[in-house]
């Protein structure tokens, strides 16, 4: 065996020596660093500050977590809301001039909701609402202008 010999035995534990006093030195002067980076901000060691901030950072986490829970409460909630208008205006009567006649949709986020419909003559104007439930009428059969006025207020893609 190679330790049989002392002079190699005390060789190897100089070896061993010196490159513990390497680390030593090495790990003391970065301690002494880190704890530098805190010094005069506050009087925490640097292992108190970097607990205190894995304590902010996992506090941190669990607040975000909430908001995404909340964003996501909103987000299905918003559907429910008048959110989609389609406007169409045409002519459709040959007796009178221009364009006053309209039909507006006003939809939901599901294409539930109603469709306004003014017919404007000479005689009078008349309105008419149809219900719409998931971009088509419940009863009544639509015309072009309000199922174009459907597709003007669906999002685009």
């Amino acid at each position: 065996m190679v330790f049989n010999d002392p002079t190699v035995f005390y060789g190897i534990m100089v070896v061993v020596l010196v490159w513990m006093a390497v680390l030593t030195i090495v790990v003391f002067r970065m301690v002494s660093h880190y704890n530098k980076l805190t010094s005069g901000i506050t009087s925490k060691t640097l292992k108190e500050v970097l607990v205190e901030l894995i304590g902010k950072y996992e506090k941190t986490g669990k607040a975000i977590q909430l908001i995404n829970a909340s964003i996501d409460e909103l987000t299905k909630d918003g559907r429910l809301h008048l959110q989609r208008l389609g406007i169409v205006r045409f002519n459709p009567f040959s007796d009178t001039g221009g364009s006053q006649s309209f039909t507006i949709a006003i939809l939901d986020g599901k294409d539930n909701g109603i469709i306004m419909t003014s017919l404007y003559a000479r005689t009078g104007n008349r309105w008419y609402i149809k219900h719409i439930k998931l971009g088509v009428s419940e009863d009544v059969e639509l015309s072009k202008e309000e199922q174009s006025a459907i597709k003007k207020a669906r999002p685009l893609g």
